[in-house]
């Protein structure tokens, strides 16, 4: 079979929720992959960086295999023997009282947001069903119904309502908009990504975060940050808000704790807010199972061991001033922080962001664009600089093409 017959099957049998680039991958190591006929491309999306430690790393891989072989699922409904060994080690590696593990990002956004009513009603004090929780405009927290409740992107919202109610919407990086909703008693949390990602790569203003939290502690609301994108290294620090030594209130992790192999996701608070959920009331089949929890641990490990976050601080730096360096009408700008970064594309002679993906995968690079006019560049974290350097090379020929 060749690319297109991949390409057709998917088409047929699949639903069409997506839009892939038109590359299919069979193979990956480190910062590459390859297609079904072999040629090797630079991976500048990480899936969406789940892989920040790279395709396959050896590691992750051999704990999976050794893992599986063992145990690989009980449910909750009993202890196994991996489980409590990951949970000391998660709490103590970002110093919080308990964890709750999930599978995905959208299941950890889903707890969290139950952690929050439930802690607004059994602790705050609030009105049952009276409880609101602040999020951001721009935002991307996940697919599920209330999650999309809260969206103001119309190919994630429309024609799915009636919608969940509970929901107050600001401009993101706002802090006088954050100012006037928390003024409103009834607030329970804010739940915030410390840069919106799939919105663009979107960085708010520096001291936003940490201004943010304060205005959160004065009025007894819970500073919520979804970190499955921005967290585990990604933008230079171990957590995205360290740059601003925040700590939330309730954390929510994914995609790169399961290193690119399993789901994994896990939300963590101390014990005041974990403990309001009590046996019965939240759970999930596969949450805490023996094989994500030992994959958790070795991911978490490797980032740690390998030096991952302080790489993607120095690789960072290296790609925004290489970027600033390209004379190109196409390019409206670049930003970022760490490995977590966008050029926005202007529109000449008809050619788009996805033009220019389509270029790039030609020449050995894939990445993909994220509303329609910026493309998000985020390599897996191991990279090396001559590394990154060719694929700069890459990526400068690419937009000389459309000079």
């Amino acid at each position: 079979m060749k690319t297109q017959d991949y390409i057709n099957r998917e088409d047929k049998y699949g639903a069409h929720n997506y839009h892939p680039l038109p590359v299919v991958l069979d193979r990956g190591e480190g910062v590459f992959v390859w297609d079904v006929e072999g040629k090797r491309y630079f991976d500048f999306l990480s899936a969406y960086s789940a892989v920040n430690q790279g395709h396959c790393h050896p590691e992750i891989v051999n704990v999976l295999i050794s893992q599986a072989k063992k145990l690989t699922l009980t449910s909750r409904a009993f202890y196994n023997s991996a489980l409590g060994e990951y949970e000391e080690y998660v709490t103590k590696y970002f110093g919080y009282d308990k964890v709750l593990p999930m599978n995905t990002g959208a299941e950890g956004d889903e707890t969290a947001l139950k952690l929050c009513r439930k802690w607004a009603y059994k602790v705050k004090g609030i009105k049952e069903y009276n409880a609101k929780i602040i999020c951001c405009a721009g935002n991307f927290h996940g697919r599920t119904i209330t999650i999309i409740s809260m969206s103001t992107d119309p190919d994630a919202r429309n024609h799915y309502g009636p919608y969940t109610p509970g929901f107050e919407i600001i401009p993101y990086n706002d802090l006088n908009a954050l100012e006037k909703a928390l003024n409103d008693p009834d607030v329970a949390g804010f739940l915030v990504e410390p840069i919106q990602g799939e919105a663009g790569v979107v960085v708010p203003d520096e001291g936003y975060l940490k201004k943010a939290y304060e205005m959160c502690k004065a009025k007894n609301v819970l500073f919520i940050a979804d970190e499955v994108q921005t967290g585990l290294g990604r933008t230079g620090k171990l957590l995205a808000c360290d740059h601003e030594n925040v700590r939330p209130d309730i954390l929510i992790l994914g995609k790169a704790l399961g290193g690119g192999v399993y789901p994994v996701s896990a939300v963590l608070a101390d014990d005041e807010i974990m403990l309001t959920i009590k046996p019965g009331e939240h759970g999930s089949t596969f949450g805490g199972n023996p094989l994500a929890a030992k994959v958790a641990i070795t991911s978490l490990e490797i980032i740690k061991k390998e030096k991952l976050a302080e790489n993607a601080e120095k690789m960072g730096k290296i790609f925004r001033n290489e970027f600033s360096g390209i004379k190109s009408d196409l390019i409206e700008f670049v930003r970022g922080k760490g490995l977590l970064n966008a050029v926005g594309i202007r529109p000449k002679r008809g050619k788009t962001a996805w033009d220019v993906c389509l270029a790039m995968k030609e020449n050995g690079l894939i990445a993909k664009p994220t509303h329609e006019h910026i493309i998000r560049f985020a390599p897996p974290l191991v990279i090396t600089e001559d590394q990154l350097r060719e694929a700069m090379n890459i990526i400068k020929e690419t937009f000389k093409q459309f000079e």
